[in-house]
């Protein structure tokens, strides 16, 4: 039987030109960077290569305002408590979406009940848009951090940061955005916009786990959050992690290649899915705004099916698929993306995700579309079975 791997928004492979840049770094180059003798000044010189890949993807305008971290969670806490420490004097609300990743939503809402500081959660509408008009109602002077996702990891929702990141200065605040999603799969271009913070994750573009970056803008106050040595021009202490870095500068420096000429082919992979999904199965509908995703997700609510047994039938085939995020595998209520989009109960508990990369095929899409469909058909069948 082969596999078809479509929970990439969950993780994705480690490209093999990505491994193979990070193999000398276990091996020859394994000086700290830290040290002053030639095997430290080889790693050095190994991260600091790195940092530009990281740089030149996200269009950043320095090389220095790159730190490197331990993933995306770290990056969103590193972002949002750092900028808190710096925050000046009455600036004590912070403004997210609903629909924010846990690391964001959980960490902020822990911050209203420790640090009494007032959180606004901006509302979305049935396509998982933003409500602006609220977004510009929460802003004030009062407000020290907004922090607004690139793109849902969920829906594959695309949010208009550059015009959020604006409003917030506006009002004297610094922007944040989680672009774990995004980065690598849509230009981001962040010195062109008034973006203060972002935050990327090497394993969501084909680089290994435990190693992710946070971007923080020339000029922009960040309390560090680890005490120890000077690392990281002294925002984040330890050791740095150079397998883990080199390899996410490997696969920045691919996806900076290959991004102009991935998006199309992923987009029209996922676009046959979804048209072949939807004309093969009655009772469902995609979610998110389809004229404002990611390439590379689709998110699929069927009625009248629970999300996780499709999932695990799914597996039995041989697709590996996802019940929303992965972040909230094995719970059975919807998500609170899904909550938060108002979807009717019938559906909001069929939602599954299907997320590509640049390494799905066309066989791959038609194999799917020819198990799924007898997979809802089943399990419909087995909830609706009359009793003997």
């Amino acid at each position: 039987m082969t596999s078809v791997y479509l929970d990439n928004n969950a993780t994705t492979r480690v490209d093999i030109r990505v491994a193979e840049a990070m193999l000398p770094t276990l091996t020859e180059v394994f000086g700290n960077p830290s040290s002053l003798h030639a095997f430290g000044a080889v790693a050095k010189a190994a991260v600091a290569a790195a940092r530009e890949d990281v740089r030149a993807l996200i269009g950043a305008a320095h090389a220095d305002e790159i730190v490197f971290t331990s993933g995306g969670t770290e990056s969103d806490a590193l972002a949002i408590l750092g900028a808190l420490g710096s925050a000046t004097s009455g600036r004590t609300e912070i403004v997210i979406s609903v629909v924010e990743h846990p690391a964001v939503r959980r960490l902020c809402q822990s911050l209203q009940k420790t640090r009494g500081l007032v959180l606004h959660e901006i509302p979305v509408d049935g396509h998982g848009r933003l409500d602006r008009a609220a977004y510009a109602a929460a802003l004030s002077a009062r407000t020290a951090l907004v922090s607004i996702m690139w793109a849902n990891n969920e829906t594959g929702t695309v949010f208009p940061v550059a015009d959020l990141a604006a409003a917030a200065k506006t009002a004297g605040a610094l922007f944040h955005t989680d672009a774990v999603q995004a980065v690598g799969r849509l230009p981001v271009g962040v010195a062109e916009r008034m973006i203060d913070l972002l935050s990327l994750s090497g394993h969501k573009l084909h680089a290994p786990k435990g190693v992710g970056a946070l971007y923080v803008r020339r000029g922009v106050r960040l309390a560090a959050q680890t005490s120890g040595g000077s690392q990281e021009r002294g925002r984040r202490a330890g050791t740095e992690n150079v397998p883990g870095i080199v390899a996410l500068g490997a696969a920045c420096a691919l996806a900076a290649e290959r991004i102009a000429s991935d998006t199309p082919r992923i987009a029209a992979l996922r676009d046959t899915l979804e048209t072949g999904l939807l004309a093969r199965v009655a009772g469902a509908r995609v979610l998110g705004d389809s004229e404002s995703r990611v390439a590379n997700t689709t998110s699929i609510a069927f009625a009248a099916v629970e999300s996780e047994a499709v999932v695990r039938l799914l597996d039995r085939h041989g697709i590996a698929v996802s019940s929303g995020s992965a972040c909230a595998a094995g719970s059975v209520e919807p998500s609170h993306v899904v909550r938060a989009m108002g979807v009717p109960e019938d559906f909001a508990r069929g939602v599954v995700r299907f997320s590509l990369s640049r390494e799905t095929t066309a066989a791959e899409i038609d194999r799917v579309l020819a198990v799924v469909p007898a997979v809802i058909g089943e399990l419909r069948a087995d909830r609706f079975e009359p009793a003997a």
